[in-house]
């Protein structure tokens, strides 16, 4: 687990130059691009849980980390569906 993390931090290390914990909003729409599906899912969630932009941001943050502890480049179904479990749990 310690190597697959420190991976992910080299990833966002280089990609960004500092970790997704650190990205400003403009970062945040660079750096965590969302397909048609991935975007839905975090509409809806949004419109459901009643999330602030603030709660949007923080997502689409946790979704990057995600996506980069599993090696994918980009945010997927799966990473949004996560982020927000992690947000709300099981909603």
């Amino acid at each position: 687990m310690r190597a697959r993390v420190a991976r992910a931090r080299e990833r966002q290390l280089d990609r960004q130059g500092k970790t997704n914990a650190h990205l400003s909003v403009d970062e945040i729409d660079r750096h965590c691009p969302l397909d048609e599906a991935a975007a839905a899912l975090l509409k809806q969630a949004m419109a459901r849980l009643k999330l602030s932009a603030r709660a949007y941001h923080r997502i689409l943050k946790v979704s990057r980390s995600i996506a980069d502890l599993t090696g994918n480049t980009q945010i997927s179904t799966p990473h949004i569906a996560e982020a927000i479990h992690y947000r709300r749990g099981f909603w």
